[in-house]
């Protein structure tokens, strides 16, 4: 192994976030930059390129002592051709070619993926999946993410899709999802879920608030049950805005899926809570530079 570092960055709608790290993880420098999504983002991968250059600078380093660059982004990421697009929080509404401008900016190798991929990677790698080759990640936040390491791979599917928790079905004809199919877990357990299930419900108000914990864990633990039942992962991390509800969620939702799941599942599948926070995306990030090390 060699000493050489790697570069995680996490690219969101209101900050980029970055990180330099040693190959085991170890975080060594962290910073930020604002997201400017103005003139349909054309400054986003010029200031991400500026900046790395300007801190490798700092630190008197060079891309000599780098083995890649990893990062997050929102949108549709083509991983083989290193392009994006679609990431409309961003303000991109064109295809993205972050692999050819950043590396040409750099002078280092660039890997992507979706930012709710690469904070799976996070939290497999550095956080609550210990390093399990089968770990599962959902992210509740404004909508609902998530990304599944099966066999110590990252399934991406046919076009990329794979590991979209966030449309599986939870109640056929529910809420309509902006992907304009009804009843999608996003529509019941993303931020903007829980809200709309507190306002159906508020018609009954007595103990409202646990009533409206109650019928998002059962959404939630639903469709987790699923993904155990068809994946049998070691781990399957809650993670997101949302999930700061904490043990008190994580808890009811371990309810129903044990409810949901059948007994091989249920004795060796287990929820837990993501435990890396904001950090997640940039670990994550920089876990796929590591396969320019085996190149």
């Amino acid at each position: 192994m060699t000493d050489k570092k790697l570069i995680g960055v996490d690219l969101g709608g209101t900050t980029a976030k970055f990180a330099i790290m040693t190959m085991d993880g170890e975080i060594q420098q962290r910073w930020s930059i604002d997201t400017d999504i103005l003139d349909e983002g054309s400054h986003i991968t010029p200031d991400i390129i500026e900046s790395i250059n300007h801190h490798l600078d700092l630190y008197n380093m060079t891309p000599a002592d780098f083995i890649g660059i990893g990062m997050g982004t929102p949108g549709s990421v083509n991983s083989k051709e290193g392009t994006v697009i679609g990431a409309y929080n961003l303000n991109w509404k064109t295809t993205q070619y972050l692999r050819r401008d950043i590396e040409a900016g750099t002078h280092m190798k660039l890997a992507i993926d979706n930012d709710a991929n690469v904070a799976a990677l996070g939290e497999r790698w550095k956080g609550a999946g210990e390093n399990q080759p089968d770990v599962a990640f959902v992210t509740l936040g404004t909508g609902v993410g998530g990304g599944i390491v099966a066999d110590g791979h990252l399934l991406h599917g046919v076009a990329g899709s794979a590991g979209e928790l966030g449309h599986v079905t939870v109640e056929p004809h529910g809420y309509e999802c902006t992907c304009g199919k009804q009843g999608c877990l996003e529509t019941y357990a993303s931020a903007t879920g829980v809200v709309r299930v507190a306002r159906d419900m508020a018609k009954e108000s007595d103990a409202l608030a646990v009533k409206v914990v109650d019928r998002v864990s059962y959404y939630l633990g639903l469709a987790l049950a699923n993904v155990g039942n068809m994946l049998n992962p070691a781990y399957i991390v809650i993670g997101g805005g949302v999930s700061a509800a904490g043990e008190f969620l994580r808890k009811q939702v371990e309810a129903y899926f044990e409810e949901f799941t059948f007994p091989n599942v249920k004795n060796t599948t287990k929820i837990r809570l993501a435990n890396l926070g904001n950090v997640a995306g940039v670990i994550g990030a920089a876990s796929l530079a590591l396969q320019f090390d085996q190149q």
